[in-house]
């Protein structure tokens, strides 16, 4: 009979105080807090700009804008009920206006206010949603979601101030890499002439007195290379010599690695290269979208290492003693491709390409701009990989301070 006596739930980390504490209990959110959906504002009453006198107004998806009026004073969990993130949950704090489209929590007697957002958050509350065109959280249904609560609200305490001291130190990593990438704006804005202009408004000493850069074509500078169809047949290998990049992996790169391509999701192996009759994209090309919505998007990725795209992208490729590999990846970026693509699905191909106007410099002073921009580069990468750690840290920590309910995370 002992065998099926029910264990107690407890987290598989714990703080020493709290270690002969007793399990946690189960309750559903109905018993932890009250939930109340927000009330409706027109969205003409609701400005993007934040002006003096005005309240943060939330909806479904977090901040919508400001307005003259509030509805809620005083620190709350706010669930995003309906819309792209629904079941997202924001800590807010002060005078605001909630809409109909965020349901506000009130934690019930004996719950802190911390403990149950951090709760609320690794509950994955859009797994509740309901509806196909435009899914959904009724109070009614989060009512009845469960949880697990520490009896000791001290214990909740300490586990909301071990992870808001987290957030916290995830907040300045955040901000000090902001800083960082608006550095970088403003160093490629003085670096590079402006529209129109022929010399950069900062140049380094040995170059001041080197007159005006050259007007040029894109083609003259770099070689435009082609990507190649990706038979269904060759897809689906996670390993091999040659990545084969499709978009979604140049935009994984920017997002993940400060643009630096160094895998893919496929891969092919020498032999494929004859089956595709392809040419490799050489490591310090840029490749980027060349045609649809991803094009729009202006996303830049420098090759790490040999590779093949798919005939959605295109790479550029410094002529050898005309241009320098990273200034073109550089130039790149300054280089709107909606201006150049027309049409109902937006495109842009190898002669529109070549025809594009730049303005560059000699080799010399293209090497200077190129080193000193990848040490900025190198900074942001260095930046956002510590950031992507203590994220992962703050995931598994959440992970082990909250037990197990019914085999998935309280």
């Amino acid at each position: 009979m002992n065998g099926n006596k029910k264990q107690p739930l407890v987290p598989r980390l714990r703080f020493p105080e709290f270690r002969e504490a007793g399990g946690w209990e189960e309750k559903t959110l109905g018993a932890v807090c009250d939930m109340q959906a927000g009330k409706f504002i027109s969205a003409s009453e609701i400005s993007e700009k934040k002006i003096d006198g005005l309240y943060p107004c939330f909806g479904g998806n977090g901040l919508r804008g400001y307005c003259k009026t509030y509805n809620q004073s005083g620190r709350y969990s706010l669930i995003g009920r309906q819309g792209a993130l629904c079941g997202n949950v924001n800590l807010v704090d002060g005078d605001f206006y909630a809409t109909e489209h965020a349901v506000v929590t009130t934690p019930k007697a004996g719950i802190s206010t911390g403990w149950l957002f951090y709760n609320l958050c690794l509950l994955n509350l859009n797994r509740f949603a309901t509806g196909q065109a435009q899914p959904g959280l009724s109070v009614e249904v989060l009512e009845k979601v469960d949880c697990v609560v520490p009896k000791n609200k001290d214990e909740q305490q300490k586990i909301a101030d071990c992870l808001s001291s987290l957030d916290d130190l995830i907040a300045a990593e955040t901000q000090k890499l902001d800083t960082l990438k608006t550095h970088k704006k403003g160093l490629m804005q003085q670096l590079f002439p402006r529209e129109g202009e022929t010399v950069p408004r900062l140049r380094f000493p040995e170059f001041r007195e080197a007159g005006e850069w050259e007007i040029k074509s894109l083609g003259t500078v770099c070689t435009v290379l082609q990507g190649y169809g990706f038979p269904e047949t060759l897809q689906g290998r996670t390993e091999g010599q040659y990545p084969f990049c499709k978009v979604s992996d140049i935009s994984r790169s920017v997002a993940e690695n400060g643009g630096f391509l160094a895998k893919a999701a496929n891969y092919v192996n020498a032999n494929d290269l004859a089956t595709l009759r392809a040419k490799l994209i050489p490591i310090g090309a840029t490749v980027f979208a060349k045609i649809g919505e991803a094009l729009r998007l202006n996303r830049r990725a420098f090759v790490q290492c040999e590779c093949l795209i798919d005939n959605n992208a295109v790479g550029l490729k410094a002529v050898p003693g005309v241009a320098n590999d990273y200034f073109i990846y550089l130039l790149s970026q300054l280089i709107n491709l909606n201006d150049h693509c027309g049409g109902a699905v937006p495109s842009v191909n190898k002669s529109t390409l070549e025809a594009i106007e730049v303005v560059v410099p000699e080799v010399d002073e293209q090497e200077k701009i190129a080193a000193s921009m990848s040490y900025h580069d190198e900074l942001i990468r260095n930046q956002e990989k510590k950031l992507g750690i203590l994220k992962i840290h703050k995931a598994g920590l959440m992970q082990q301070l909250f037990p197990v309910l019914n085999g998935e995370q309280a």
